[in-house]
């Protein structure tokens, strides 16, 4: 009988974004704490297989997370405020950005979805036998996306 198991990382970041093409109160910019919970899975022959390194797994993600988004503003290509923010510090542009550049507004969703994308880009360099299954991306204490893979 063939087993997948999973293991699963969190991460948390500080990040602003703003969302003009919504209207109501998020065409504000405005900033949450952010989370990330990223599952990998494997195909394990034996249960008690190691399904991937957690140290590296973390490392990488949380690298990419923290040099690209962290204490930063996440703003879509078309935003008026981008010309006045991009040279004012980090700024992650959807829209044009990779892995977000068919993603034109930073929602919760899309960010959901570039969070998968370089966790599936992290996994596969560490073992072509994981697979991103799930992505989830909390902007509030009551506010999420995710992204189921399979």
């Amino acid at each position: 009988m063939t087993q997948q198991t999973s293991v699963q990382v969190r991460h948390n970041f500080e990040t602003a974004h703003r969302l003009p093409e919504l209207g109501g109160k998020c065409v504000n910019l405005h900033g949450h704490s952010w989370w990330l919970e990223a599952t990998v899975t494997a195909v394990a022959g034996d249960p008690g297989e190691v399904v991937c390194e957690f140290g590296a797994l973390k490392i990488a993600l949380r690298e990419w997370v923290d040099v690209h988004l962290d204490h930063g503003a996440m703003l879509g290509i078309a935003d008026p405020l981008l010309p006045t923010l991009a040279d004012a510090g980090r700024v992650f542009v959807f829209g044009k950005d990779e892995p977000a550049a068919d993603l034109p507004w930073p929602t919760v969703e899309a960010t959901a979805h570039l969070l998968t994308r370089v966790t599936t880009a992290i996994a596969s360099d560490l073992d072509p036998r994981l697979t991103v299954t799930h992505v989830r991306v909390t902007e509030t204490h009551v506010n999420a996306a995710e992204v189921h893979t399979t």
